[in-house]
Parts: C-alpha cells; structure tokens; sequence
C-alpha cells in the first residue's frame, strides 16, 4: 500500500515536518496520530478542512486518528494568528459546541470501534494542580525560546496575557499525555502550530526519553489572497443550519480557475490522475472541474442526499431556467402587505443579504449587476411589486452567481 506521507506530498498538505525521513518511516506501519480543534464556535468552518481530511486520509491508509476536543485549552485560548486575546469561554458553551463538532467530524471518520478516538482534554488539564504542573513540566520550558515562537512574536507588539503564554505548555502537555495513554506518536496542524507540536515533541523527548514527530500543513489562501472560508457574508460553517448545502456547494463552485487543482487534490479523495485531467481543462470546460469539486466536497460534508440536491438547484440556475420550485436555494420570507405599495429594489437586495448594505446595493444595481426573476433591474429604486412575482416567489441575482429566493406569504 502507498505510504501516507507519499499522499499527503503529492497532494500538497506538508509544510514542515519534524524528520521527513522518520515520519515516512514511523508510517510505514499503522500509527495513532492526533489534531487539536478548540470548540470556539458550534461549527467548525471550511478553514478546518485540510486537518480534517488528513484525518480522513490517515484512517482510509490503516492508522488511527485521535480528535482532542480542546475543552481545557479553549479555556485559556490559542493566540496563535489572532492579533487580540480570544474571548474566555464557559465550560457550558466549551461542551455545546464539542458535540456540534463531533456531528461534524462523524461525516469524515469513523469513530465506530475505535477506529477513531474523540477525546476533550478537559478531562485531564482541568484536574491539573498548579504548583504540581509548574514543578514537573514548566521546568522544562525556556521562556526566551518560547518566546520566539512566532506565534508569541506576533502577539507581543499588541499584548500578550499571562494565560495566553500558558498555552503553549497545556497543548505540549497534551501530547505527552496521548503518547503515555495511547501510544500517539505524530502530531498534525496548520503551520501556526509548528511551535507547539514542537514543545511537545522535546517535552516527550525530555520526559520519556522517545522521539515523536510533528507535522504541518500550509494555511490555506485563494489566488486572490483571501483566508479561506470567508466570503463576503462570512464564515462558510459546515454546519448546515449556518451555511446550507446550497450555499456550501456554491462556494465551491464559484472558485477561481487558478485554484481547481489544488482544491480537487486536497478537498476530495479523487484519484490524482483524475485531478489533473480535470485541472487540465480549459475555457467553459472547466466548469466540469468546479462541478465535480462542489459535488465532492459537499457530498462529504452533508451526505450525497444533499450534494445531489444542491447540484441540481445549481443547474438550474446556471442554465437560467429558474426553477423557484427548488427547496435547496436558500430563501427568506416577506409579508405580501409589504408589496402592495412597492419595495425599492435596493431595499430588498440589502433584506435579502446578497448585499451587506444598502449603499452596496444601490451601486450593485447601478452598475447593472441586480437581477429580479432573471430581468435586470434598471434603477436602484424600482418598486417590486405583487405583480413581479413568480408563482408567489422571486428570483434575486447578485452578479453571474448569487441567488437568493424570496418566498411571498
């Protein structure tokens, strides 16, 4: 069976690692890896993928996934990235949101006899005692290394916080305490991590006299430079009640052209020959490319039921025939009373959250951009009436691809 590492290399998810020669060979037979997500919010996000996949790749090759539920640690918060301290979290909330994120996981592993481990580290750094823990495991860290971490660099111009520079020992802790437990020998996580799976590889190192291994994936941006998940309306959240299959699948398919092959090789388990044909079309035929992308990711996400759902309303759309009938566009519902006088086409956009203002509407619509039921509107105060509607429906269109379905009561 091709190695894991070999897979993960061709398909663009290494950044660093801590001896590429000795994780190849550490995968050369079935191995306990882990990845840490704190429950900040009840949904992880598209931004959350590329661990999540690795994940899913580590477990289709024969090895076992750890998930951490960052429960203890999310009570501290990371400032890795974040230029501000994170919002302290109650424990209340830290538990909400670990279950939405185990549902979530569940579409990608299997959890079903162990074949993959959740566990929330909670259940071992809150029963910590903090002289105990200093004496026997902060004795271990230097702070002038800690502090070049680029993670503690880049909070040090703005202001790092006492609990903040706790962080670093309670996720090398982590990783000690899963290698003692579950003999968990590869940490993974994006590269602003590299700092703390390395604390945790020396503090094992100095501990237990053993050599694990780290490796990083790069953070994801688009062509255009933008983080990824984030659109104009946010975050893209995999759950469904945050952001629909729909709207999940248009993402997707909304891509730049430059980005398809990279997308294709770490969002979907397509074979690489099948990426790069796909990635090789050119013109209108790369449509095919992003079809397939949309369709695979959200299939992954949300199940073929959805995936099939939101590729059909997506035809339907791109080939303008406007099917209104269609459940799986995303919708907002208005009173009728409010269209026996009219309401301004810009008024409505803006209500309809194609656009984030109402100035942004006007210019949308100025520069020829607003559509209603697939007729461009032509002035940014045209009424909208009763008489516009479609079946006690309408079809609004931001530009070439956002639709939104405004549904009459």
């Amino acid at each position: 069976m091709e190695n894991i590492f070999d897979v993960f290399e061709e398909r663009g998810f290494v950044e660093q690692v801590t001896d590429r020669e000795q994780v190849r060979k550490l995968l050369e037979t079935p191995t306990t890896c882990y990845i840490g997500f704190d429950p900040t919010a009840r949904s992880l996000h598209v931004g959350s993928l590329v661990p999540i996949m690795s994940l899913a790749h580590m477990q289709r090759a024969g090895h076992r996934p750890i998930v951490v539920v960052g429960g203890g640690t999310a009570l501290v918060g990371d400032p890795s990235g974040k230029e501000e301290t994170r919002p302290i979290m109650t424990r209340e909330e830290i538990e909400n949101n670990a279950r939405g994120i185990k549902k979530q996981l569940s579409r990608f592993l299997d959890f079903s006899e162990g074949q993959a481990i959740m566990v929330n580290n909670a259940d071992w750094l809150t029963k910590l005692n903090y002289i105990e823990f200093l004496r026997d495991i902060g004795r271990h860290f230097s702070v002038n290394r800690m502090l070049s971490a680029e993670s503690y660099r880049m909070r040090l111009k703005t202001g790092l916080t006492f609990i903040e520079f706790n962080y670093m020992l309670l996720q090398a802790y982590d990783f000690w305490y899963l290698f003692k437990q579950y003999d968990c020998r590869l940490q993974m996580g994006g590269n602003d991590q590299w700092g703390n799976i390395l604390a945790g590889v020396e503090l094992t190192r100095r501990l237990e006299g053993e050599t694990i291994h780290g490796l990083t994936f790069p953070l994801i941006t688009t062509s255009t430079g933008q983080k990824m998940g984030k659109t104009h309306k946010g975050a893209i959240w995999l759950d469904p009640t945050l952001t629909s299959p729909y709207e999940y699948y248009q993402y997707w398919i909304n891509q730049d052209d430059r980005d398809v092959e990279r997308f294709l090789a770490l969002f979907t388990f397509l074979p690489m020959d099948e990426v790069r044909r796909l990635s090789s079309l050119k013109g209108e035929d790369i449509r095919e490319a992003k079809e397939i992308l949309a369709y695979e990711a959200t299939r992954l996400c949300h199940g073929k039921d959805e995936a099939d759902r939101a590729r059909e309303a997506s035809e339907n759309l791109f080939k303008a025939r406007g099917d209104l009938t269609s459940d799986a566009i995303p919708s907002i519902t208005i009173n009728m009373s409010r269209f026996q006088d009219g309401i301004p086409a810009y008024i409505l956009f803006y209500e309809s959250g194609l656009c984030n203002t109402r100035s942004e509407a006007r210019r949308l619509i100025e520069q020829g951009g607003g559509y209603i039921n697939n007729q461009r509107v032509e002035k940014f105060d045209q009424l909208i009436s009763h008489a516009d509607l479609d079946n006690g429906n309408l079809l609004l269109r931001a530009g070439k691809k956002r639709f939104i379905k405004v549904k009459v009561k």
